[in-house]
């Protein structure tokens, strides 16, 4: 089954992979632990890990018989440099602002 190449926020864009991504910041689980939560097919939880696994959000890690995911740092970097740009640009215009408003004030 193939599986679709997302950005960042088309990943997180799916309510279904937020909740995986929240219960993987409490530990490392099992995909079935994983899919215990979710009202849908084995399969359809498996390619939802499969979406993050690629986005770099998650790793998977096989111990024994099991499958273990874990949160990965990558697939939130790409986030974070987008909304970091933002945060700047912001920033940037909030400080023109305040200096706009400095040099427009009235002498006492």
């Amino acid at each position: 089954m193939a599986v679709p190449t997302l950005d960042a926020f088309q990943v997180i864009g799916d309510p279904s992979r937020r909740k995986m991504l929240l219960l993987l910041c409490e530990d490392r689980l099992t995909i079935n632990s994983l899919a215990d939560h979710f009202d849908m097919s084995r399969p359809a939880v498996s390619k939802h890990i499969k979406i993050l696994n690629n986005a770099g959000f998650i790793a998977i890690e096989d111990s024994g018989r099991e499958r273990y995911c874990s949160l990965k740092k990558d697939g939130f970097e790409e986030l974070k440099t987008w909304i970091s740009y933002f945060d700047q640009f912001w920033n940037s215009k909030l400080k023109k602002l305040e200096s706009l408003m400095d040099d427009t004030k009235l002498p006492n």
